[in-house]
């Protein structure tokens, strides 16, 4: 059976900058503001994950917000973490392709 890919292509801009390491994983989700109670607890979440990484010390990284238009007119934004040193770029925003490849893995 011959394989089916299907890929796209999207143009988008990203924005570069940096953040303290241990501060990538401190966010709120959608489901945190279901109720008062869930929004509570990811307070608390935040909180603690802020104390853990001040007493880790500053590690400092760079990341591009990713920001796109998909094929419905939905904005998408997505994180991508660039390291722990500079990107050689010239600007803090820069142009980005995003590529999207779906297919199905053969399971032999």
């Amino acid at each position: 059976m011959e394989e089916f890919k299907k890929t796209v292509e999207f143009e988008g801009k990203a924005k570069v900058g940096e953040m303290l390491g241990g501060l990538a994983n401190i966010q709120l989700k959608p489901e945190d503001f279901s109720s008062p109670i869930a929004l509570q607890m990811a307070i608390s979440r935040m909180y603690e994950g802020i104390l853990k990484a001040f007493e880790e010390g500053p590690k400092k990284k760079y990341i591009a917000e990713v920001r796109f238009t998909d094929s419905l007119g939905n904005q998408v934004s997505i994180g991508i973490d660039l390291g722990e040193n500079p990107p050689p770029f010239s600007k803090q925003e820069v142009k980005a392709r995003i590529i999207i490849e779906l297919f199905e893995e053969n399971e032999e």
